[in-house]
């Protein structure tokens, strides 16, 4: 990392479909140099208690997130993360019991598909992948990441990335779609945790008009919007400028990271990204700014936030 203090508010651990647990993505954060890091796994808070102890532990800053995907165009969604959340909410723990079921209801249709295009694995195969280091009786999310590493380890791909290329990824020949929240019960589950909303990654949104993309976050913001990602591993200079420009416009925070997931994305690091993020520690310090001010209408979260006193 460079030597100045930069944080990383978008990683994934074992909880969702990372490669490093919560404890080993925190102190992999303080090796690379960073002062903060957000955990935001996909649908679920289940990493975030085991995250933040650790955190505390070895006095990194740390912020309790999520990942939720939302509608958009199908087969293109719509993330939505949720910073500064309350890992205990009922609210969050009903949403993610409901999205968890969602993505275990397509899992044996991808197998299905799998199996009949010749492919020979099994569901068990990815819930093995997917355990393998969670400790017994911790519950996790099986996503296709694991099912991906599951064709790596039969030998019907080479890679991780060529099982999406060819089978996982939307329009792949076995994928399938999942159900989703909208925008709104998104933005409203990650409110009623106590966190702030923000748009995820607006490239992988693809809208190619600039105009078209303030229009839809006109209208997240109607929705509560909080703000929106402008550093992210797939974003180039150009759409950081854009993102940032938008941001200005509707008063919205401002986040990045490297959307780090370990050998998932091998050719993504932590803090870094492809080489092309670098968030200063200035942006959370806003972020966070931005939380305590809701604070009057959001319920503060009972359970310690950071490695150091808010």
């Amino acid at each position: 990392m460079p030597s100045a203090p930069y944080v990383d508010l978008h990683s994934h651990s074992t909880a969702s479909d990372g490669t490093l647990t919560p404890t080993e993505l925190v102190n992999a954060a303080q090796r690379v140099g960073l002062a903060g890091l957000a955990l935001t796994d996909h649908d679920t808070g289940n990493g975030l208690l085991e995250a933040q102890a650790e955190a505390a532990r070895i006095g990194l800053r740390f912020v309790p997130g999520i990942e939720i995907t939302a509608e958009f165009r199908p087969p293109v969604a719509m993330d939505i993360l949720g910073h500064f959340i309350d890992p205990t909410s009922s609210a969050l723990q009903q949403m993610s019991h409901l999205l968890i079921e969602a993505r275990d209801s397509r899992n044996p249709k991808i197998i299905a598909r799998l199996n009949e295009l010749g492919c020979n694995i099994t569901l068990e195969q990815a819930q093995a992948i997917a355990h393998k280091k969670i400790p017994a009786g911790q519950p996790f999310v099986l996503g296709r990441p694991h099912i991906a590493q599951a064709l790596v380890d039969s030998g019907c791909v080479a890679s991780v990335k060529q099982a999406f290329d060819v089978y996982l990824g939307s329009g792949g020949s076995a994928y399938f779609d999942k159900a989703r929240l909208t925008p709104r019960q998104a933005i409203e589950c990650i409110h009623n945790a106590g966190g702030l909303a923000t748009l995820a990654h607006p490239v992988h949104l693809a809208i190619v008009n600039p105009t078209e993309l303030q229009t839809l976050v006109a209208g997240l913001v109607d929705l509560g919007l909080d703000g929106i990602e402008v550093w992210h591993a797939d974003h180039r200079p150009q759409d950081c400028q854009l993102f940032l420009s938008i941001a200005h416009r509707y008063n919205l925070a401002v986040t990045g990271g490297s959307d780090f997931h370990g050998r998932n994305k091998p050719d993504v690091a932590l803090g870094l990204g492809k080489g092309n993020v670098a968030v200063p520690v200035a942006v959370l310090n806003d972020l966070e700014a931005r939380w305590h001010q809701r604070s009057g209408t959001f319920a503060a979260p009972a359970s310690p936030r950071t490695g150091e006193t808010l």
